[in-house]
């Protein structure tokens, strides 16, 4: 099967479960686990801040920084496609007591002035604006960059009304990759920051955030309060430290992968892409084929290969360590014989 429904299905490299097997542990709850507290270290270091700390999942390092950021009945700022707003099934206002505010972006990258805008006052009517959440690479846009300049306009006007701003970068090595910008540039723009290990990085499970030392004191706490004190957790962390020692540069090879594939699919009849190509993500429009999205998925699995609905007409492809341009030759070919 070659499987293009996300980043997150590939598989733990031999390196990665030989480190798994071997990694010195003891009970992080205690602070006592080596290998986790290598790769905090390490991450807080690659992102240029004080401290940082594994999570099980981006979802739940994103919850936790709403939790520490926000106290209940504040408004969380958001672009209108994010991955917060739309897929952590309401996390924020289930667990920190907060309501989301959304900001319709261009390319998942709002706007400085609405943002500004958007910021609550004094009224004793309003909830005061307690977090602004950026996305980067945005998921829903097409694994689209938001710009560097728009992460440090925004920040500035968040400093300015003394609101923190924290950074979904679930696929951020993605977007320092294909931009050629340092990850801890973009981190530069936050007060806090949650990245996966376990999709781009081919990490097996986990997340990190970082911040400030306090921030992270905090975190700590909240993470426990959610069930996430692991114990002999290096076992987990270790293949998330091959992930970003080894795979950050290897990004390069998906990213090509998935214009390849995207030059490939504009040339068949029936297909529009959704949104320009930037990093590992591909969505296009088949509302021309003469097959329904359901349709074309069916027939795409019964040829080996995978791929995701992302709306009415619109399917998503995401190229990652599991994927060859061979694969990528197959898939063209076959969508051609479909269509």
């Amino acid at each position: 099967m070659i499987d293009l429904r996300s980043d997150t299905v590939t598989k733990p490299s031999e390196k990665m479960r030989k480190a798994m097997y071997e990694a010195e542990v003891g009970d992080d709850v205690y602070g006592e686990d080596p290998t986790v507290n290598k790769l905090e270290e390490t991450a807080a270091a690659i992102l240029g801040k004080e401290k940082a700390l594994f999570v099980t999942s981006g979802t739940q390092g994103n919850q936790i920084a709403g939790l520490v950021h926000c106290r209940a009945g504040q408004e969380v700022i958001v672009e209108s496609q994010a991955h917060i707003f739309l897929y952590e099934a309401a996390a924020m206002s289930a667990f920190a007591g907060v309501q989301t505010r959304t900001i319709t972006g261009k390319r998942g990258a709002m706007n400085p002035l609405d943002v500004k805008a958007a910021i609550r006052g004094e009224d004793i009517h309003e909830p005061e604006t307690g977090l602004i959440c950026i996305e980067n690479t945005h998921n829903k846009a097409g694994g689209a960059i938001v710009p560097l300049d728009n992460m440090k306009e925004i920040y500035r006007i968040a400093q300015e009304h003394h609101i923190p701003v924290h950074l979904d970068g679930a696929r951020l090595f993605n977007a320092s990759v294909a931009s050629g910008i340092p990850v801890s540039d973009f981190a530069a723009c936050t007060d806090s920051v949650q990245f996966c290990l376990s999709k781009g990085l081919g990490a097996p499970v986990g997340s990190i955030i970082a911040g400030a030392e306090e921030f992270i004191a905090k975190a700590r706490k909240w993470r426990k309060r959610l069930g996430g004190g692991l114990r002999q957790v290096g076992v987990l962390a270790a293949p998330g430290l091959i992930a970003l020692n080894e795979n950050i540069d290897r990004l390069f090879e998906d990213h090509e992968n998935a214009k390849l594939l995207a030059e490939g699919l504009v040339n068949i009849s029936g297909i529009e892409l959704e949104t320009k190509v930037e990093t590992n993500i591909i969505i296009i429009n088949i509302t021309k084929a003469n097959k329904t999205t359901e349709e074309l998925l069916n027939a795409l699995y019964e040829n080996g290969i995978a791929a995701g609905a992302f709306g009415p007409n619109l399917i998503r492809f995401v190229t990652n360590n599991g994927v060859t341009k061979n694969d990528i030759d197959k898939v063209l070919a076959v969508i051609h014989n479909i269509l």
